[in-house]
């Protein structure tokens, strides 16, 4: 199936992904970075799946999201009837599950089920044994039981039943991960943890206080966000996926299963803007725990517990999706040198401040100790946020975000008191600023570029009106904004950078889809500059790219008219929320 075919289910520990056939294709248990147990997505069905639908597998007629929820609702309109299967994982913060629920609404239909389980991303062909009237399945430190009230028959390393559902009839699956050295847990009530689950969503959406157009897109592109914060630590992961490519058949498949500090900030920011300050409380205290330590030892991207070690290998033995290899988990970018992260940190830590966070004395002696490693390193070539994996350069975008981290510092003294050497950041604020404006502006041609003394253009160019680098009616953010209209178009839809082969920015070969975060941002550029319109008109386009259910992968391929990369991806669902907000009038 297309990447879009999918829908995503989750207890803020890890997620599923539903395939409009019925099928949950990835599943990692029990966290978002765990072993896959259901690895299909990059591979086939004897890499772990789990279908459950009419027999001879149709897709599916329609599916929703129950309400603002992330209870996902499925129907099949077949000849003998309509049926519908209610899948979600119960935020209970305990063992993970995920619930199936086929109910009858019509008629008579004759259900099938195939359940392959794999452990370690499809390497594993766990034990499995009945016991008491249910299958467990165990492999290593890994367990899983499934609760079923249909007979299940063993057979090609995997399980299947039929069964008919009539109307009304509800017939309920339960899937538990436990470590394989306990007990079996307790069973689920089913319709009980639906309840909970729904009314759980229902009251956490009931605080957003965003009332504009678009209402429905920012609230499902909210809960999506929420579904991809790790709670017991209020880490926030980019994607639960990964190796889903940005170009099929190619090799720019990077797992984004960990805490990007900056896609976190951004995503924090949305949340805040729509009123979700706990978020904000949870993500604070997570961040004092994962960069604790010396300012030098920064990095990028932490696990969901703030785990520093992700290094980067590649499953042999998984073919990836439509054959796009190889397929890697970890990623070696957790070592590479990003100095836009500290402006991204401290704007996010001091807007969480202005937005009523209470203050946290930790938190400052942090920030003043990332500026102080900020002074002397604000002037070095770095790998940028587009984690290139080629040569470092004074990345434009890096520079500004720099600014941004002493701009806020000294907002962050003058507005809540706080003890900083003021006059010298102010000082180095202002030097920053105008070595930008001299060695990053072509004057020539009337834009930024992507770094200094080169002639390439970046969508991240787009942020400066953003960030208050340059204000809106500046004529080089106008120019900006033209050129990047001009040379990244695809489609109406924008790239990163140029990725043809006499431009080896990144080190990689091949191309990539449009960028939908950069679309996005050239909306909201647009409604910033004046163009209403313009930025409408786009907004709307990029509204019409997401699925059936309201979601977004990292990009669209214009030529091949599909979502590509990971997904759902928190960096596009995020600029989708900052630009509506921008179009209602809402100030960052």
């Amino acid at each position: 199936m297309r990447i879009e075919d999918y829908a995503l289910i989750g207890d803020m520990q890890s997620a599923a992904l539903v395939g409009r056939d019925g099928s949950i294709d990835w599943l990692c248990l029990p966290r978002f970075d765990s072993p896959a147990c259901f690895a299909a997505l990059l591979g086939g069905e004897r890499n772990g799946h789990w279908w459950l639908g009419p027999e001879g597998r149709p897709m599916a007629t329609r599916r929703r999201y129950r309400g603002e929820t992330l209870v996902l609702e499925s129907e099949w309109e077949t000849e003998g009837g309509t049926v519908r299967v209610i899948d979600f994982m119960p935020p209970r913060h305990a063992n993970p599950d995920v619930v199936r629920i086929v109910e009858g609404v019509s008629g008579t239909v004759r259900m099938a089920t195939e359940l392959r389980i794999r452990f370690d991303y499809g390497r594993i062909v766990p034990w499995v044994r009945r016991t008491e009237g249910h299958l467990q399945a165990v492999g290593g430190p890994d367990s899983v039981w499934l609760h079923s009230p249909v007979p299940l028959t063993g057979g090609d390393y995997a399980h299947k039943a039929t069964f008919d559902v009539t109307a009304g009839q509800r017939v309920a699956f339960v899937f538990t991960w436990h470590p394989s050295h306990e007990p079996m847990p307790v069973e689920l009530d089913a319709e009980v943890q639906l309840a909970e689950t729904e009314q759980m969503w229902s009251e956490w959406v009931s605080r957003c206080t965003y009332q504009g157009p678009w209402r429905e897109a920012v609230v499902r592109s909210l809960i999506t966000l929420k579904a991809l914060t790790y709670s017991p630590t209020g880490g926030i992961v980019a994607a639960p996926t990964t190796s889903l490519p940005e170009n099929i058949g190619g090799i720019r498949n990077w797992d984004y299963r960990f805490c990007w500090l900056r896609d976190a900030t951004m995503t924090l920011e949305a949340l805040i803007g729509a009123g979700y300050l706990n978020e904000a409380r949870d993500w604070r205290a997570w961040l004092l725990r994962a960069i604790a330590g010396r300012a030098q030892d920064l990095q990028i991207m932490y696990g969901v517990a703030g785990e520093r070690r992700l290094p980067e290998m590649e499953v042999g033995w998984l073919p990836g999706y439509e054959e796009s290899r190889p397929v890697r988990i970890g990623n070696a970018a957790v070592e590479q040198l990003q100095l836009d992260v500290y402006g991204e940190v401290l704007n996010a830590l001091h807007m969480s401040r202005t937005s009523g966070l209470a203050p946290d004395d930790r938190a400052w002696a942090i920030q003043r100790e990332l500026l102080d490693y900020l002074e002397t390193h604000w002037d070095a070539p770095d790998e940028g946020l587009w984690e290139v994996r080629g040569p470092r350069r004074h990345f434009v975008h890096s520079k500004v975000m720099c600014w941004v981290a002493f701009d806020r510092a000294i907002s962050h003294v003058e507005r809540f008191g706080r003890s900083g050497p003021v006059e010298r950041w102010r000082a180095l604020r202002d030097r920053i600023h105008a070595e930008v404006c001299d060695k990053g502006f072509d004057p020539e041609r009337g834009t930024f570029t992507q770094s200094y003394g080169s002639r390439e253009l970046d969508a991240a160019l787009l942020m400066i009106p953003m960030v208050g680098f340059l204000p809106p009616d500046d004529p080089r953010v106008h120019g900006t904004i033209a050129a990047i209209e001009r040379e990244l178009s695809a489609d109406g839809f924008v790239l990163r950078y140029p990725t043809a082969e006499d431009n080896a920015v990144d080190g990689l070969p091949g191309d990539e889809g449009a960028f939908l975060a950069c679309s996005f941002w050239l909306a909201e550029a647009m409604a910033m500059t004046g163009r209403r319109k313009d930025a409408e008109r786009l907004f709307e386009r990029l509204l019409a790219l997401r699925n059936d259910v309201g979601l977004l992968a990292e990009e669209f391929d214009p030529r091949l008219g599909r979502m590509v990369g990971n997904f759902p991806q928190a960096f596009s669902h995020v600029p989708l929320i900052h630009t509506a907000r921008a179009l209602n009038g809402d100030a960052r």
